[in-house]
């Protein structure tokens, strides 16, 4: 059912945590089947120097949210919003096709997340 991917970012999930000295942080939930996550960035010159997650959820909701955070560290806050749920489900070697909703909250979050930030800068 799931990939090796997938199942290796279950079982040992990349940059878990809360992050207090975050400079911002995105929510993202799925009503229809209960996953909740919090994404947190720390930016420094517009890049994405640290990045973490507080996941719940089910293996792919874990996985892809571990994916994602992967992804992104170590890219301008430019490059990460160009990053797609296709992206992270590539990344992943695919996920079945009643899990992929499952990467729109990793990928939502962050975006929330350099909303967030950015909209820091304009206060």
């Amino acid at each position: 059912m799931y990939t090796e991917k997938v199942l290796d970012h279950f079982m040992s999930p990349r940059n878990t945590g809360s992050m207090p000295d975050a400079d911002a942080e995105g929510k993202m939930g799925d009503p229809k089947c209960g996953d909740s996550l919090n994404i947190y960035i720390k930016v420094n010159n517009d890049v994405i120097e640290d990045i973490s997650f507080l996941a719940f959820g089910c293996a792919a909701s874990i996985a892809t949210s571990s994916m994602t955070t992967e992804l992104v560290k170590g890219k301008t806050l430019e490059e990460a919003l160009k990053i797609t749920e296709q992206d992270v489900i590539d990344a992943l070697d695919g996920l079945p096709e009643e899990k992929k909703h499952c990467s729109n909250l990793g990928v939502s979050a962050l975006k929330k997340a350099i909303q967030n930030y950015m909209q820091k800068l304009d206060v």
